[in-house]
């Protein structure tokens, strides 16, 4: 056999090598975006029982006590105060009725925000894609976390209504140490239900998502009082789905 013929099946099986491990690549590919669509499918319709946010928490939690528990207690969405859907929309999400998914305006003033201060003080991130965050995905920051974060919002536009996907934000968000859902959150702080918070009680709440750790040790903190007035101001403009 000439050279040229042999170098050129080499090429050959090292192009069919390669298509074969591409191929094979995209499949697997195909079962693990699959396997994320088939628990948010589940998720329109049943209560998920925890999260991959909950699981790292109690984790941690553990390793400063063994018996550490997780506080949550399920909340229909009629069973969650309007004053805290109104209040946390304002404060995470305003256009949350409006969008698919992605705050495309949102994104471009935290990126020129960031920019401007020299370092990440905002993020943009919608509630629908806090939540697919939440959900599945480790506290990592990575292209391929943010890649894998931007299709499960897809995923969960898609699969669910906005009001499915606000009741179960409003049901997994942490509120505290070991606080989880809005259930466990009026109870912890307020000693009454989801379905009873008052408008002041549901904007302080609302006011403590972005550090819930640090509000709860420190809930007479200047900037959480004057920001939970912004929002108890806005909460009459809040679109709720």
């Amino acid at each position: 056999m000439s050279i040229a013929g042999a170098l050129r099946r080499t090429l050959v099986g090292v192009w069919k090598a390669f298509c074969y491990t591409l191929g094979i690549l995209f499949i697997a590919l195909l079962l693990y975006q699959g396997w994320f669509a088939a628990q948010i499918w589940y998720w329109a319709e049943n209560n998920p029982q925890s999260t991959s946010f909950m699981q790292a928490r109690l984790e941690r939690m553990r390793e400063k006590d063994p018996n550490a528990k997780l506080k949550q207690q399920w909340a229909s969405y009629a069973r969650i105060s309007d004053a805290l859907k109104r209040a946390v929309i304002v404060a995470e999400d305003a256009k949350f009725s409006e969008h698919d998914g992605f705050d495309w305006e949102g994104i471009q003033k935290a990126m020129e925000k960031n920019q401007k201060r020299g370092k990440v003080v905002a993020g943009g991130s919608t509630i629908s894609q806090q939540l697919a965050k939440n959900l599945f995905l480790s506290g990592e920051k990575s292209l391929w976390r943010k890649g894998q974060e931007a299709v499960i919002t897809w995923m969960l536009e898609m699969l669910m209504d906005k009001e499915r996907i606000l009741e179960i934000y409003l049901n997994v968000a942490e509120w505290g140490s070991g606080v989880f859902g809005a259930e466990a959150a009026a109870r912890h702080y307020y000693n009454t239900s989801a379905a009873n918070l008052s408008a002041d009680q549901a904007a302080q709440l609302a006011a403590m998502l972005p550090r819930p750790l640090y509000y709860e040790r420190n809930r007479g903190s200047e900037f959480l009082q004057r920001y939970s007035e912004t929002i108890r101001a806005r909460m009459p403009s809040a679109q709720l789905p």
